[in-house]
């Protein structure tokens, strides 16, 4: 066996789309390889971007999967991170927006500062262990519903195959041509407009998959029926912020809708309180922004297997709370659902006593306050 390195990474290089056709044209000749890779590389220009020609025209595009871009985002909306994060064929670097002060409209940020102050308070009676650093992270967290997933607040890098990015474009100028008009739409068709604005020229006519019919994944196109099994479905209402954490699991498959009347996540340390009736007037008044503590339909699907190496993510007393609560909720229904499947019912059965902390031959290097069971119940 041989090995060697054909095509790497180079910090501060932008690989011009010509040389990612060329490339992607000689990836393609190794289909048919009549003769050597080094006679390959060395055949007449003319005839690799033919192949290449060929390749676009037929729609045998996985050949451009092979050069690779690494593009850093800054100021692009928590929305968009979602569209580019739901199609897996990725690498991102983000800037966490759980623990960043954030700097929206005017009308949000009074509402996030006075919500920040409150959190502070709450937390602290609740947490009195916590020091003033973590306190105000937590608050940041919980007040960061109120910020429109509209806010250009992320700054990510976002590494993707040139066949993909390709597609990425078209995907969103179809949903700029196409795409029915809703307050929802009508903001996000604006940010798509930005992001090909923006865009370097990558593009490459013809590399698209419309053929084939493919859009953003993210949107759902109808609903699915709920099961339980081998392979899994099911869907639940999640704020954008949950569903971008979902998102990091990407052995599992992700889809959206809107509701037709707005609600809200109501963080947990409020539920119940004369606050909850407070925070949902504050939230609902920025119903036009769209917060980030919108509820949506989510679905997600998987394997059992899958979904269990996301419990081992999430089911933890420093995971984000709401898909921890959801997570959990989700096992408990999964175990009830196979309690007659005695194989499924064994292999999930020592995941759903506690947090991960109690799952078999994990250990912890972490300590926290809240233990393998206390995690589960915690409010913040």
């Amino acid at each position: 066996m041989k090995i060697e390195v054909i095509a790497s990474t180079k910090v501060g290089y932008v690989l011009p789309k010509e040389e990612a056709v060329n490339f992607s044209g000689k990836s393609a000749g190794i289909c048919y390889l009549p003769d050597t890779l080094e006679t390959l590389f060395s055949e007449p220009e003319e005839k690799t971007v033919r192949r290449a020609k060929g390749n676009v025209e037929s729609g045998h595009h996985s050949v451009f999967g092979h050069p690779t871009y690494n593009l850093s985002l800054e100021g692009i909306p928590k929305i968009l991170a979602m569209i580019l994060n739901n199609e897996k064929i990725y690498n991102t670097s983000e800037k966490s927006a759980r623990y960043t002060k954030m700097e929206p409209s005017p009308e949000e940020k009074a509402l996030y500062e006075k919500w920040i102050t409150l959190y502070i308070e709450q937390i602290s009676k609740r947490y009195p262990s916590y020091d003033e650093k973590k306190v105000r992270k937590l608050a940041q967290e919980n007040a960061r519903y109120l910020i429109s997933v509209f806010t250009p607040a992320t700054i990510m890098e976002y590494t993707v195959n040139f066949g993909q990015l390709n597609y990425i474009i078209a995907w969103a100028e179809d949903y700029i041509e196409k795409e029915e008009d809703t307050p929802f739409s009508i903001k996000l068709k604006e940010v798509l407009k930005d992001f090909l604005k923006a865009m370097p020229d990558l593009k490459v006519e013809g590399l698209n998959s419309r053929i084939k019919g493919r859009s953003f994944s993210l949107f759902a196109k109808r609903d699915r029926k709920e099961e339980f099994g081998e392979n899994y479905c099911t869907s639940y209402l999640a704020s954008f912020a949950q569903l971008a954490q979902a998102q990091r699991h990407r052995t599992l498959s992700y889809e959206m809708k809107l509701l037709n009347k707005p609600q809200y996540f109501v963080p947990p340390i409020i539920r119940g309180t004369e606050l909850e009736t407070e925070w949902l007037r504050d939230i609902s008044s920025l119903e036009k922004y769209i917060p980030q503590g919108m509820l949506v339909q989510v679905n997600e699907r998987g394997t059992i297997e899958n979904f269990v190496l996301k419990c081992t993510e999430r089911l933890c007393g420093e995971a984000q709370l709401e898909i921890m609560e959801q997570t959990h909720k989700t096992m408990q229904k999964y175990v009830d659902a196979v309690k007659d499947e005695k194989d499924l019912y064994d292999y999930l059965l020592p995941y759903s006593k506690g947090a991960r902390c109690t799952f078999p031959g994990w250990k912890c290097k972490k300590p926290c306050i809240f233990g393998g069971k206390d995690a589960l119940n915690r409010v913040i």
